[in-house]
C-alpha cells in the first residue's frame, strides 16, 4: 500500500473520530444549558442525529451532493450505494491519495454536526418524532444541496466561494436552520411574559455545559486541520490559526462581557471561544496568525450582542444560543474570509471578487436553508405537529416523551 495514500486516510480517519466526538459535545452542551427535566431528551436527540444521518446521507444525501451536476444545482447519480457507482468524486479521491470509504465518512460526519445545531435552538419543546423528520429532510436534502454548490462541483464554488471547512455550509447551514425552527415552534413557556419582557430559564448544569464547549475544541482539530483530506503541511498551518481564532474569541467575549455585566461570565467566554472556532472553517487555511487573531477577536465580541438580539428584539428562543453561535458568526466567518484570507482576500491586495461571491454564497444559503427549513416545519406543524403539549413541556420531555428521569433523587 503506498505509504502517501496511508498516512492520508489514517490521518482523515482519525479526524472524522474527532468530528464524531463533537456529537458529545454538543449534547453536554445543549442539555447543560437546558433544564434537568429535559436532558435525556436532548442526548438522544444528539444520538438519533447521527443515526439517522449517517444512513440517509449514504443512501440519498452523498449523491445530491457528490453525484453528476445538474446546472450546478445538485448531483443526480450515486443514490442508495455511492461507493458501487463511478462518480468524480471518487477519481479526486485517487488524485489526493485518499481512500473513497474514509472520504465518505468525513463528509457523514460533517452531515451530521451540521442537523445537530438544530437541536439545541428547540430544545425543551420540541416532540420527538417531528425532530427525527427534521433531521431526515436536513441530512438527507438541505445540507446536501448546499454542500453541492460548495464542494460538489456546484454554481457557487464557479464563481468563486471558498468555504475550506464549513463556515457556510455547514455552520450557516446549521444556524439558519435553527431559527426558523425555533421560530416556528414558538418560546417556551414563560420565557416571555405579556407585555414581551424576557424571564432567563437558567440551565441546570453550566458546568456540563462548559464540558461540551471543551469537547467541541477538541473535534475542531479534526474538522478543521481534516478538511485539507491530507497529512501535510497545510493540516499542521491550521492547527495553529484553529488555535489562535478560539483562543482569541474566548477572550474578547470574556472581557467584552465582564464590561458589559460588570462580571466574567464563563458561558459567555465559552461560546465566544467557540464563535472564533466556527468563524475560523470558511478560511482557515489561508490567514495569518494574525489575521486568525482578528478573526476570533470579532467573533466573540460579536456573539453576546448577537444573543441578546435574537433573544430580546426578536423573541427567538434559542437555549443553547446555536443561531448565533452557528449562524450568525458562520455569516462573519464567510465574510471575513473575503477581507482576510491572505491568498485571496480584499486586504491583501487582491480585490473584491472573493468577497462578492461570498456575499451572493450567504444570501443564496439564506434563501434555501430558510425557505426550505420554514416550508417542512410548515407542513410538519399542520400534520404531526411542532410543539408538544402544554402539560409535557411543563413536567419535562423525559418524563412524558422517553419514561425515565436523568436524575434520580
Amino acid at each position: 500500500m503506498d505509504t502517501t495514500y496511508l498516512l492520508n486516510s489514517s490521518w482523515v480517519l482519525v479526524a472524522s473520530a474527532l468530528v464524531f466526538l463533537m456529537q458529545a459535545g454538543f449534547a453536554c452542551c445543549e442539555s447543560g444549558f437546558a433544564r434537568g427535566k429535559n436532558a435525556c431528551n436532548i442526548w438522544l436527540k444528539n444520538l438519533c442525529d447521527f443515526c439517522v444521518g449517517a444512513l440517509v446521507y449514504y443512501f440519498i444525501g452523498f449523491a445530491i451532493m457528490y453525484g453528476d451536476d445538474f446546472l450546478g444545482l445538485f448531483g443526480t447519480t450515486g443514490f442508495f450505494n455511492p461507493l458501487d457507482q463511478e462518480l468524480g468524486v471518487w477519481e479526486t479521491c485517487k488524485e489526493l491519495n485518499l481512500s473513497p470509504q474514509i472520504y465518505l465518512l468525513f463528509q457523514t460526519m460533517f452531515c451530521a454536526t451540521t442537523a445537530t445545531i438544530i437541536s439545541g435552538s428547540v430544545a425543551e419543546r420540541f416532540k420527538f418524532d417531528t425532530y427525527l423528520i427534521v433531521s431526515a429532510v436536513m441530512t438527507g436534502l438541505i445540507y446536501p444541496v448546499v454542500g453541492h454548490w460548495v464542494w460538489g462541483g456546484g454554481w457557487l464554488s464557479k464563481i468563486g466561494f471558498v468555504d475550506f471547512a464549513g463556515s457556510g455550509a455547514v455552520h450557516m447551514v446549521g444556524g439558519f436552520a435553527a431559527m426558523a425552527c425555533a421560530a416556528l415552534v414558538g418560546p417556551r413557556i414563560g420565557k416571555y411574559d405579556s407585555q414581551g419582557k424576557v424571564h432567563a430559564i437558567p440551565g441546570h448544569n453550566i458546568p456540563m455545559a462548559m464540558l461540551g464547549g471543551f469537547i467541541l475544541w477538541v473535534g475542531w482539530y479534526g474538522f478543521n486541520p481534516g478538511s485539507e483530506l491530507a497529512f501535510d503541511d497545510t493540516t499542521i498551518y491550521t492547527t495553529i490559526t484553529t488555535t489562535m481564532c478560539g483562543a482569541a474569541g474566548g477572550l474578547a467575549a470574556l472581557f467584552c462581557t465582564w464590561v458589559k455585566y460588570k462580571k466574567p461570565d464563563p458561558t459567555l467566554a465559552m461560546n465566544g471561544a467557540l464563535a472564533g472556532l466556527v468563524a475560523s472553517c470558511s478560511a482557515v487555511n489561508e490567514y495569518t496568525v494574525f489575521g486568525s487573531v482578528i478573526v476570533g477577536a470579532v467573533c466573540g465580541i460579536f456573539f453576546p450582542f448577537s444573543v441578546e438580539f435574537f433573544d430580546k428584539k426578536l423573541k427567538v428562543d434559542d437555549p443553547a444560543g446555536a443561531i448565533s453561535l452557528h449562524g450568525t458568526n458562520g455569516i462573519l466567518g464567510v465574510v471575513l474570509a473575503g477581507f482576510l484570507a491572505k491568498d485571496t482576500g480584499l486586504f491583501y491586495g487582491h480585490g473584491i471578487s472573493r468577497l462578492v461571491a461570498h456575499i451572493v454564497g450567504l444570501g443564496a444559503i439564506a434563501v434555501w436553508v430558510i425557505g426550505t427549513v420554514s416550508i417542512m416545519a410548515i407542513i410538519l406543524k399542520k400534520t404531526m405537529g411542532l410543539r408538544v403539549k402544554e402539560e409535557v413541556e411543563l413536567d419535562g420531555l423525559d418524563k412524558h416523551e422517553h419514561a425515565m428521569a436523568a436524575y434520580v433523587m
